[in-house]
């Protein structure tokens, strides 16, 4: 591919990729050395176009002898040119192939990492994409930089979706378990420690940890499988041991900061150097972060959580002699006791048994629309269908086609992402009232047996089903009563302060109870005080006799309900009545101040308060989006305030950061830096609230008297 980009020459290709083109040229006005990267695609997505620009935007501050630092962000085409000083650096992955190294080069360049890592951490970045290809050393001075920062992210934390393994974020084989979106569990700075494991498991042994080639099956190793040198391995027990801390499971027993990461590999350096062998030590000496971290597991909630377990091993494995089966569990309990999260947990097994997880939600300020939760459901599920193979892809189509007939279009209606896999329907015939209703109930019964299978189980997860329409309601009974339909677990989550004996749910379910549906309840209960003391002592990283009377205090206000006890500990280390001791590496929490400040222990009332911290022009722009629903897009929010998606992203930015609201995909970064672009009404940005009780403390701040218009 030849590229012609005024004001370089002397251009010449050095490497083809999947994804991109780079070339060597001299920049004309200095005669500087310089690399070039520009997209393969003549037409990018949207998509590769946010990444690309990424990389610029995150790393043109920065200054630090690991980092590449950019020259310039061409536009080129329909995309953009990336221009990097060269400095004749090569990738480590050509540098270490060609030839033997020895152990004191491999802790040279490890220490160096966990140099960059340690920099990256300071300036909240979060990489997440560390791997020997995106590493390059200097094959004189051997001094290593790292490069591609196109998914890397400036928020403290990120959620990643669940979707298809094929096109997740980040190289498969280098992943962290929470970064394939499968864990339960939010991706902070500890997500680049476990593919830095990887990485040093790889030059060490010369082979990657997880040898398989199946998306799925490599995803399932990351999660559930150990690592584990191979028997014959040369590598010292000390470094085996660095590895195996940086790959664990939860990001809770990595390494929780690359200094203390750093020091134990200076350690093995210094041993190396004077008696020229590593012996045993004890890791994680140095080993304190800074960063205030609530750790993601959960406290007391075992046994509900192996209830679901067992639940998805009936409906995904029925017994000899069985039929398949349907199955519903309802999990109850207050607004932030933490159904989502117990739900969350079938995650795992399923990505063993090859299942499909797929939600909806119903929105407290919008119930009037029918099937709400089941069409989110459903775009979730043609989403991760859309994202496999093409083979597969018209294999779903087939199948799809096959149980619709001609009738197509009653689906496509309701859910309109359908079409791109089954084409454009023909029209069906007008129906009126209930026979409208069970043409649709039945069509949806066999659209969704397409996708319930021995192979592929399907976990269905519906939230805040008290605000459930009728007409989903009645679905329900039609999926639940149905016989035919197999390897279908429904979960389902209400709050139960918020049903009374006739309201629709309970009746709906009573009348499920009469046909005798298999369905279950699991009621949570607010945590004991000696789990959040455990929540406590974990997040201060201190002793539980220590936590003790913090966690009192905590008890007092929040009377064990998990997501206020998380939001009021953020709240206290936000106000610096939890500071971190940088001179003692521990943190400090003034009790006496906590025990005066005059908090409230009403959860709405003190998420309204932290939202008043908040510059005024972002509470104005979540209290719009407060209206709109717990997801709400840029475009439409910026329709309503009635001012640019550019301005209303700034606006915004300070509740990301605080986590107050989440991006629902990486498009968010579009509008990071003050890059001025055309045509950006066509970005579609999505968000939703960290929690309904946060969408609930937004809605709060409108006056009583302005609802109405506001709505309006």
């Amino acid at each position: 591919m030849m590229l012609n980009l005024p004001g370089y020459q002397e251009i010449n290709p050095i490497y083809l990729g999947t994804r991109t083109v780079v070339y060597r040229a001299l920049r004309t006005v200095d005669h500087q050395p310089v690399v070039i990267k520009i997209l393969r695609n003549p037409h990018p997505t949207f998509n590769e176009l946010v990444q690309f620009r990424n990389q610029y935007i995150i790393t043109r501050h920065l200054e630090h002898p690991t980092i590449v630092q950019p020259l310039a962000l061409e536009r080129y085409g329909n995309g953009y040119a990336l221009v990097m000083p060269d400095e004749g650096a090569i990738s480590l992955v050509d540098d270490w192939q060609g030839s033997q190294h020895n152990l004191s080069e491999f802790l040279s360049i490890a220490v160096q990492l966990a140099e960059a890592l340690h920099y990256l951490a300071q300036q909240r970045i979060i990489h997440k994409d560390i791997k020997p290809s995106n590493i390059l050393i200097h094959p004189e001075t051997r001094l290593v930089k790292l490069i591609d920062f196109s998914i890397s992210t400036l928020l403290a934390k990120e959620q990643q979706q669940l979707i298809n393994p094929n096109v997740l974020e980040g190289s498969l084989a280098y992943i962290s378990p929470e970064q394939t979106g499968r864990m339960n569990r939010g991706i902070d700075y500890r997500t680049d420690f476990y593919s830095l494991g990887v990485t040093f498991y790889e030059l060490l042994t010369r082979e990657l940890p997880f040898n398989t080639t199946d998306p799925m099956k490599l995803v399932h190793c990351h999660i559930a499988q150990k690592v584990k040198f191979p028997k014959d391995s040369e590598v010292p027990q000390p470094l085996q041991a660095i590895v195996i801390k940086l790959m664990a499971k939860n990001a809770e027993q990595r390494y929780q900061s690359a200094l203390g990461l750093k020091y134990d590999l200076e350690q093995c350096q210094q041993q190396l150097s004077i008696t020229g062998k590593i012996t045993g030590f004890i890791l994680g000496k140095r080993d304190q972060s800074d960063h205030f971290i609530i750790p993601e597991k959960l406290y007391g909630r075992d046994k509900e959580v192996q209830t679901l377990l067992d639940a998805f091993e009936r409906v995904a494995k029925p017994q000899k002699g069985e039929a398949a089966r349907v199955e519903m569990i309802l999990v109850a309990g207050f607004s932030g006791i933490g159904k989502t999260a117990v739900v969350n947990e079938v995650h795992k097994p399923i990505v063993k048994q090859r299942g499909y997880f797929i939600k909806g939600k119903y929105d407290q300020f919008n119930r009037n629309i029918p099937f709400s939760a089941f069409v989110q459901a459903f775009q979730d599920l043609m989403k991760q269908l859309f994202s496999e193979s093409d083979a597969e892809v018209a294999n779903w189509k087939t199948k799809i086609l096959k149980a619709l007939g001609d009738n197509g279009q009653v689906i496509v209606e309701v859910v309109p992402e359908l079409e791109k896999i089954i084409g454009t329907q023909p029209p069906v015939p007008e129906l009126s009232g209930s026979a409208a209703q069970n043409r649709f109930n039945l069509l949806f019964q066999k659209f969704i047996a397409v996708f319930t299978a021995a192979e592929h189980p399907v976990v269905m997860f519906l939230d805040d089903l008290q605000w459930a329409d009728s007409a989903s309601l009645n679905l329900i009974k039609v999926l639940m009563s149905n016989t035919e339909t197999g390897y279908l677990l429904l979960l389902g989550a209400y709050r139960d302060n918020e049903v009374f004996p006739a309201h629709p749910l309970m009746l709906s379910l009573a009348e499920l109870d009469k046909e005798r549906a298999v369905i279950s309840t699991i009621s949570l209960q607010p945590l004991a005080l000696h789990h959040i003391n455990q929540l406590v002592a974990d997040t201060l990283n201190c002793s539980p006799q220590l936590a003790q009377p913090l966690t009192e205090l905590v008890y007092q206000k929040t009377k064990g309900n998990p997501f206020f006890t998380t939001q009021f500990l953020t709240g206290l280390q936000v106000d610096e009545l939890i500071k971190f001791n940088h001179n003692c590496g521990y943190w400090e929490c003034d009790l006496v101040k906590v025990n005066d400040a005059a908090i409230t222990d009403d959860v709405v009332e003190f998420m309204a308060g932290r939202l008043q911290k908040l510059a005024e022009a972002t509470q104005n722009v979540l209290k719009l989006a407060a209206c709109i629903g717990n997801k709400f897009e840029l475009q439409m929010l910026a329709v309503v305030c009635e001012k640019s998606q550019e301005v209303i992203a700034t606006n915004i930015w300070g509740a990301l950061q605080e986590g107050l609201i989440l991006p629902v995909s990486e498009a968010y970064k579009f509008f990071h830096g003050d890059m001025k672009e055309e045509k950006t009404e066509q970005v579609k940005v999505g968000y939703r609230f960290l929690h309904d009780r946060v969408q609930q403390a937004a809605y709060s701040l409108i006056p009583q008297k302005q609802k109405q218009a506001t709505h309006l």
